[in-house]
């Protein structure tokens, strides 16, 4: 075994070939990325899918050998027939029998990762908020100071940024890549400026235009709470878990 989750084993051989075939995809990527760690990373999936094929059996999930072998023939007309996914098979390092485990709790796992995807509210609290950013400290005083004597802010923010005047449209938490400025954003009242926020991209001055506690997210921001939702029920599993790890 290379690892045990709540009792129910990961074969060594499951792992060496998942090793070997995460691998080979990070050899073919050729971005010059090195095998560090990839034993690490191959067991921790390897985890996860076993802890959402559990819980997808606790909440009803249920998988026979005619949903499995209608799974097998859909992906065997996807790829040509039986004979080239047989063969695409052994080139990816599975057998048989392995590649049937792996179908099965693949299955499950997407079952149960559907369900924890299909639970995020497709509203959020967000800010609509736009933004004057300068390179400078020296010139973003200088705008401060600006607004402080009550030039329109909107104003400013096309000087700089002729195209969209600064506007990061609607976010929730999470959503944009400076945690600073989204802190500060929140941080507003609606016609509110914050001060300057100095990040690695410059220096920031945000512009609160409205807040809605239920706001629809965006195809974008959805795909970001669903990656966090996940992310998070993962890690409390594990936390609830008994893992035992026998490889490194």
């Amino acid at each position: 075994m290379a690892a045990r989750v709540n009792g129910e084993g990961i074969l060594l051989s499951d792992y060496e070939q998942e090793l070997k075939r995460y691998q080979e995809a990070v050899a073919n990527v050729g971005d010059g990325s090195n095998f560090d760690g990839s034993d690490n990373v191959v067991i921790n999936e390897l985890i996860n899918q076993v802890l959402l094929s559990q819980a997808a059996v606790q909440e009803g999930f249920l998988l026979d050998d005619a949903a499995l072998q209608s799974r097998y023939d859909e992906l065997a007309s996807q790829r040509g027939g039986a004979d080239v996914l047989n063969q695409w098979i052994s080139q990816n390092h599975f057998t048989p029998e392995s590649f049937q485990r792996f179908l099965a709790r693949d299955l499950a796992a997407i079952w149960m990762r559907n369900r924890i995807l299909d639970s995020v509210p497709t509203t959020a609290d967000q800010v609509h908020a736009r933004q004057i950013l300068v390179r400078s400290e020296n010139e973003a005083i200088a705008v401060e100071r600006r607004l402080q004597v009550g030039t329109d802010f909107t104003t400013i923010a096309y000087e700089y940024d002729p195209l969209t005047g600064g506007e990061l449209g609607w976010f929730p938490t999470g959503f944009l890549l400076q945690p600073d400025v989204e802190a500060a954003a929140f941080s507003l009242q609606p016609g509110q400026f914050s001060g300057i926020i100095p990040t690695s991209y410059g220096y920031h001055i945000l512009y609160m235009i409205e807040r809605d506690p239920n706001h629809p997210l965006s195809g974008e921001a959805l795909l970001i709470k669903q990656r966090e939702a996940l992310t998070q029920w993962l890690s409390e599993r594990q936390a609830q878990s008994n893992i035992e790890i026998y490889t490194g």
